[in-house]
Parts: structure tokens; C-alpha cells; sequence
């Protein structure tokens, strides 16, 4: 009896996750994850054109929706408030199709969201080390988490924080920062037809 629970529970798993890995394929998204500075919206504008599909930014969206910057919201919201509008922002954006979707470094933060990413398109995890996207953020006043004490320390936190929620989401892990972006693009076009293949889409990307 125990035997047959087991494989029954088997069964059921590898049935939800076929039901999943099929929504993931039909909807025919990508979606980036991962911290800030890692590239997520250069890589997604150069997936765009070579996929020939909307790049959409959920920090531009959520910009666009409240009329004022992000900075501005964590002053006034705090980063609470900013999280609530930015599950809002992701709910609709990932109900969308065929787009590629870059979203905020702390985006997987919450467990709804990690939901959302997971279940409505490929998602792709940017993975960099903290000195890279040091290196890469210090001079941007556009991030509020890291305005205040030291910038490097707040970076190698917040990787350590994230990079299991990042993991837990990701159907696609690379790591950005040792090649060229266009290099990398055509890398991701590579992984993504075989993701494709392997979960029983067909490849409609092919590097060129």
C-alpha cells in the first residue's frame, strides 16, 4: 500500500509540473530574474530584436502607472508600498504573451510573485557576483536600496538574501558579466530552444 501512495504521489507530481512547464511554453514569455546590474534590461531589449517579440520593464511600468520615479516611491511608500504595486504591475504583465519581461532585482522577494514568474513564461536567472554589479551601479542614483552606508556590503547582502529565490524560479541560469551582451543574447537563444525541446515546445528560435 505504501508502495502505491508513493507512486501515486509520483505521478501527480510529474503531472502538475508537465501542467506548469506546458502554461510556461503556451504563453510563450521570458522572463528575467536577478539583482540589480546584472543586465537584465540590456539582455532583454537585445532578446526583443533578435526574438522579434515586446520587451516590456516592469520598473518602467510601474513609472509609467504611478507618474513618478522609483526613488520617489520608496520616500514616500516606503519599499512595502513599492512591493505592493510592483506585484500589482507583474500580475498583469505576466498575463501578457510573447513579450520578454525584465523585472526589479527584488521582485522575487515575495512568494506571489515567485508564483507568477514560475508559472507564466521561461524564466531566466542573470546570476553576477557582488564586485560586478558593484561595479556596475555605483554611480546610479535610481536605486534606493542603495543610497545610504556602504553600496558594496548592501550588494553582497542582498545576493546572499536573494540567490535561493532566484534558483527556486529559474528554469534558465547563466552567468552575465564574462561575455559580451550580444554574446550572451545568442547564448540564451541556444538555452531557451533547448528548453523548449526538452519540456515538448517547438524551437521557433534559432541563433543565427
Amino acid at each position: 500500500m505504501t508502495n502505491l501512495l508513493e507512486d501515486t504521489s509520483l505521478v501527480a507530481s510529474a503531472s502538475a509540473a508537465d501542467v506548469q512547464n506546458h502554461r510556461k511554453l503556451k504563453s510563450g514569455n521570458l522572463i528575467l530574474v536577478g539583482m540589480m546590474g546584472c543586465g537584465k534590461t540590456t539582455i532583454g531589449r537585445s532578446l526583443s530584436r533578435q526574438l522579434c517579440i515586446p520587451f516590456i520593464d516592469c520598473d518602467e511600468e510601474i513609472i509609467k502607472r504611478t507618474g513618478v520615479t522609483i526613488p520617489h516611491i520608496f520616500d514616500v511608500e516606503g519599499e512595502a508600498g513599492f512591493r505592493l504595486r510592483e506585484t500589482a504591475a507583474i500580475r498583469d504583465l505576466v498575463a501578457r504573451q510573447n513579450v520578454v519581461l525584465a523585472t526589479g532585482g527584488g521582485a522575487v522577494i515575495l512568494e506571489e510573485n515567485r508564483k507568477l514568474l514560475l508559472e507564466n513564461g521561461i524564466v531566466i536567472y542573470l546570476k553576477a557576483n557582488s564586485h560586478d554589479l558593484w561595479h556596475r551601479t555605483r554611480y546610479d542614483k535610481n536605486r534606493p536600496l542603495l543610497q545610504h552606508g556602504d553600496a558594496q556590503a548592501k550588494l553582497k547582502e542582498l545576493l546572499q538574501q536573494r540567490d535561493p529565490f532566484y534558483r527556486e524560479v529559474a528554469d534558465i541560469v547563466v552567468q552575465s558579466g564574462k561575455q559580451s551582451a550580444h554574446t550572451l543574447m545568442l547564448h540564451l537563444v541556444e538555452e531557451i530552444s533547448k528548453f523548449k525541446r526538452n519540456y515538448g515546445g517547438t524551437p521557433d528560435t534559432q541563433t543565427p
